[in-house]
This record gives structure tokens, C-alpha cells and sequence, in this order.
């Protein structure tokens, strides 16, 4: 797998009218259907120990920014929410960029039983606030952005706009008890205007055992955030309930997957095609150990590899030695492949993420784009065992997918549903690029390096006859929050070492060859840039499998 730098690819033309004040909510192609009974998945509110939170999503627009001298595409746009239930305060108010759907949310909460009177309650007004920046227009509604000042003892949610000079309500938002908040930091930056910037935020600590809950605000400031993203003066939501009571339960995650569970598109000259594990153990994968020269049979199960530790270099997985065998194995087996499931909580289970991997027994030679030139590698890039990955995350407090991230070699990005290509009812599609298989939302071609000097690695995706549909064809090996007996892990999955063989390549000579073979007037520049290539054309460690893998217990990379 190669080092990640940068991915990047043109889109076609946004649904969205740039010119519209008033973007359109976003829903998916398709009604979500009646999930199968449970405790506190998709019933609308989610339980967080003291206090109980539901998500607001239907907002009124309050401010968005001016775009006569920054430019449409740097707009923003403020909201706060409508329709806050009996009983519930609202936490903060939501914005993003003005040329995208609407879709979002905040939180309000309320305290779950009554709280007695020498008890500090879980929930307070702030006592004033301070404003951090003003900005008038043209037509006399500027926007206000104010930090509410919360009590001794407690922590404000977010920054709140108006779009006058007057300072808002106490009784606006609500700030809550300190105990029941965790440490968040900056996340995406939304809009960014002479000196002042406005971010999402989210928890520090994520993953599945992490308890920070995203409230879908935002923060603003006048200073520089960029050697320090964490936030002093907001926080995010603690979810205190051990039990997890909004997390599915196993019929519920068959429901989900049979509903979301994406289609893998193959590129239609791909030679490298996915298998099962048990297929590639069957067929002739061997267990090598250090200082042993024969290759050991692995029984279809994986029983015999060893299991837990960690990866000591010790033992590795590699192709048979007889060159028919090998090329078979290499080819991998369509018909046998399947999607192989690990269900985990995510920002304090008031998400859930189905994360799907794929196994291909091989993956084949990196193709390098030089300017208008292609040029293909006969061995970089290559190794055996190649495991790659995408995730859907979905919303507890509705069962609704929210995003999905797109893993691509060592890095990978985030995708937002109403970015992501639908290919059935609410099924997406995803593209797994020609020998490399990385993950992509779209066809295309996304290069791995710099679009400004056109140079890097290519990752080519389109739609073919190869497929799998993970909505049918998955295996579910791992849920640690349903606790024992419900979910069994596979034997493999307990082989921490290497899937496949360390590589040293010989790229720098190979490299040299192919600069040879391109005309003088381009020769001398691309010398000087193969420093833009992944690093791991120069060799790699074999792979490993997904339990050794930081997004395992943490979260996705970006």
C-alpha cells in the first residue's frame, strides 16, 4: 500500500444554485424503513446519564456572509433551530458553507430526573455574554457572534449569532455542568475572513471507547488556531451511560447493513480481484517464520496462525512457490469475496460506524503520472495481501446514514451522504481503483501527489461488471459493545503479523528508466520532482490485518 500525500479530483457541477439565499435540505433517495425493535437506537432521543439529548435538525436562517468581496465560494451561512421539544434547551447554533445542501444538526438537552436543591443541575443559562465579532451588511442585518459566559462550574457549547447589535437572551441556549463534558477541538474550517475564522468542532478523543459527543456547533475567534486546536472556552457532551442504550443491536445491524450496504465497483481492467479469506488460505497461501525456509499450509479457518500479541516481524503470509498456483492466487476469486464487518460506536455511540473490509490476495504495480505522460511500473507497488476499507457511520438518533469515509492506501477522507452516489434506493456506490484497490465516491481519475505539477500516482476508478454487493454478501467479525456470544471472531482475525512479505524495491532504477524513456524537454524538471512520489514506492513492510490497524479501537484518519 502506498504512503498517503494528497488526493485530488475535479466534481461536476453542484444541484445546489449558487445564487440561491436559502440552501435546500438534503435527504436521502429513499424513506428509511421500520428498523427492528430495540432499546435506544433510532427512537430520537439518546440517553447521556444525567441528562437526555435529541437532535434538531430544521433550522431558520439567521445571518450568512456577505460574498461582494471574498467571493461566493468562502460564504457561510448561520442557523438557529426551530421547533425545540417541551422541556429540552437548545445547546448552540449550527452554520456551514453557503453553496452546500443543508444538513446539519444541533442538540438540545434536559436533565432526565428532578434534581434536588443542594445538587448542582446538569444544565444552566450562561450568565451574560461577550462578543467576539461583528460584521455589518449592506441591507443593515450584520452578524453578532457571541460566546455565552457560563456560570462557575460549567461549560458553554458553542458560539451563538444574531444579527443585531443587541446582546441575546440568557435564555437562548444552555450551558452544562462541567463533569459532563469532555475537551473538543477544531475540525473543519467553515469560513475564514480578515483574521476572523469559524470552525466545526469535535471531540479530541475519538473512537469506540471514547465518550465525546459532537453538540454540531461551532467556534470562532480572531486569533491563530493552527498550533493548538483545542478549545478552552467550549466543549463538547460526555456520554456517562455505560450501556449505550442507542447503539443497535444485532438484528437492528443486519437491518442496517441490508439497508446502507454499499456496492463495490471494480475497475473494468482490474487483474488483481478480491477473494475470501478462506478462498486465499485454501488455494495455497503459506505461513513462513523467521528462520525457517519452508513455507507452512494454513488451514481454511486460519486456526493455525498464531494469535494476539502484536506484529513482531516474526511471522509472515506469502503466495505458494509454484508459478501456476501463485498466478492463480494472485487473480483472486469474485464469486468467493465478501465484505467482511466490524460495527463499532463512534462519537459516543450517538453514532454507529460499519466499517467494511475487503481482502485481495495481491496488488498490483503503481502507474505514475508525469505532466500529459503515463507511465507504468512493472513491480513498484506491488504485495501480497492487500486489506483496504470504507465506512458508513449512521445516526442513532434516526438510524439515517450521515457520511462515509473513503480509505485510500495509508490516509483517505470523509464524504458527506448528500456528496455520495447512489446506486439503489439508499445503497451507495464504492469504487476501488485499478490494482491498488483504494476507495473512491466517484469515477475518475484521483492522483495521489500534486495536481499543480500534474505528478504522482494514479488511482483510476469506473463502474464494470465486477462488483460485490455488501448489502448481501458480509460477514459481521467484530461488535466488542454487544459484549460476548452475539458476534464470534474468525480465527484470522486474531493474526496480528504480516499478510504479506517485506518488499525492498529497486524503484530508484526503475524510476531512472522511465525518465530516460521521456522527452528532453520534460526530462530535467522530473528529476527534480520525484521527491512528489508516495515513499513507499521505495519498499514497504508486508501488511497487516485489520485488527492491527489504528482505526480498529480509533477513529478514521481525517
Amino acid at each position: 500500500m502506498f504512503g498517503c500525500d494528497c488526493f485530488y479530483w475535479s466534481r461536476g457541477i453542484s444541484e445546489f444554485d449558487l445564487e440561491s439565499s436559502e440552501p435546500k435540505p438534503f435527504s436521502l433517495p429513499s424513506p428509511l424503513p421500520c428498523w427492528p425493535q430495540g432499546k435506544g437506537f433510532a427512537t430520537g432521543r439518546i440517553n447521556l446519564g444525567e441528562i437526555e439529548v435529541v437532535k434538531l435538525t430544521k433550522f431558520h436562517r439567521v445571518w450568512s456572509s456577505d460574498s461582494s468581496s471574498h467571493g461566493k465560494s468562502k460564504r457561510a451561512t448561520f442557523y438557529k433551530a426551530e421547533e425545540t421539544p417541551q422541556g429540552f434547551h437548545c445547546l448552540g447554533h449550527y452554520c456551514q458553507p453557503t453553496d452546500q445542501a443543508l444538513r446539519g444538526y444541533v442538540l438540545a438537552a434536559r436533565a432526565r430526573k428532578p434534581v434536588n436543591a443542594h445538587d448542582l443541575p446538569p444544565l444552566k443559562k450562561p450568565v451574560s455574554y461577550s462578543l467576539l465579532w461583528s460584521e455589518d451588511s449592506k441591507n443593515n442585518r450584520g452578524g453578532y457572534f457571541w460566546l455565552p459566559n457560563p456560570p462557575v462550574g460549567y461549560k458553554a457549547m458553542g458560539v451563538i449569532v444574531t444579527n443585531g447589535p443587541k446582546q441575546p437572551e440568557t435564555e437562548e441556549v444552555r450551558c452544562v455542568r462541567e463533569d459532563l463534558t469532555e475537551s473538543c477541538e477544531t475540525s473543519e474550517m467553515i469560513l475564514n475572513r480578515s483574521g476572523f475564522s469559524v470552525w466545526s468542532i469535535r471531540p479530541c478523543e475519538r473512537g469506540m471507547r471514547s465518550k465525546g459527543v459532537s453538540v454540531g456547533s461551532f467556534f470562532c475567534c480572531s486569533y491563530d488556531l493552527s498550533s493548538n486546536r483545542t478549545m478552552r472556552d467550549v466543549a463538547c457532551l460526555k456520554n456517562l451511560d455505560p450501556a449505550l442504550h442507542a447503539m443497535p443491536n444485532l438484528n437492528q445491524v443486519h437491518a442496517v447493513i441490508e439497508h446502507y450496504g454499499p456496492t463495490v465497483y471494480f475497475h473494468p481492467e482490474e487483474t488483481y480481484l478480491p477473494s475470501s479469506v478462506q478462498w486465499f488460505f485454501k488455494n495455497g497461501a503459506l505461513l513462513y517464520r523467521s528462520g525457517k525456509s519452508q513455507g507452512e499450509p494454513i488451514i481454511s479457518t486460519g486456526s493455525n496462525l498464531p494469535a494476539g500479541g502484536s506484529n513482531d516481524m516474526e511471522f509472515w503470509i506469502d503466495l505458494p512457490e509454484e508459478e501456476e498456483a501463485k498466478s492463480d492466487l494472485k487473480k483472486g476469486n469474485l464469486e468467493s469475496s465478501e465484505l467482511y464487518v466490524h460495527v463499532k460506536p463512534a462519537l459516543g455511540g450517538t453514532f454507529t460506524d460499519v466499517v467494511m473490509w475487503i481482502f485481495c490476495p495481491f496488488n498490483g504495480p503503481a502507474t505514475l503520472k508525469i505532466g500529459m505522460f503515463t507511465l507504468p511500473m512493472t513491480r513498484v507497488g506491488e504485495h501480497v495481501g492487500d486489506w483496504e476499507h470504507f465506512t458508513f457511520r449512521v445516526c442513532n438518533f434516526s438510524g439515517e446514514l450521515w457520511e462515509m469515509f473513503f480509505s485510500q492506501h495509508s490516509g483517505g477522507g470523509w464524504v458527506d451522504a448528500s456528496e455520495i452516489e447512489f446506486v439503489r434506493g439508499n445503497k451507495p456506490a464504492v469504487y476501488s481503483s485499478k490494482h491498488g484497490h483504494a476507495s473512491f465516491p466517484h469515477p475518475g481519475m484521483y492522483l495521489q501527489g500534486s495536481s499543480k505539477l500534474g505528478v504522482g500516482v494514479r488511482n483510476d476508478v469506473a463502474r464494470s461488471e465486477y462488483s460485490v454487493d455488501s448489502s448481501e454478501r458480509y460477514v459481521i467479525v467484530a461488535a466488542e459493545y454487544l459484549g460476548g456470544g452475539d458476534v464470534e471472531e474468525p480465527c484470522w482475525l486474531q493474526y496480528m503479523r504480516e499478510w504479506g512479505p517485506s518488499i525492498a524495491y529497486d524503484s530508484g532504477s526503475e524510476i531512472n528508466k522511465i525518465i530516460s524513456l521521456l522527452p528532453l524537454v520534460v526530462r530535467f524538471s522530473v528529476e527534480n520532482i520525484v521527491d512528489l512520489f508516495p515513499i513507499a514506492l521505495y519498499g514497504e513492510e508486508g501488511p497487516t490485518g485489520p485488527k492491527e490497524k489504528d482505526n480498529w479501537e480509533g477513529d478514521e484518519l481525517c
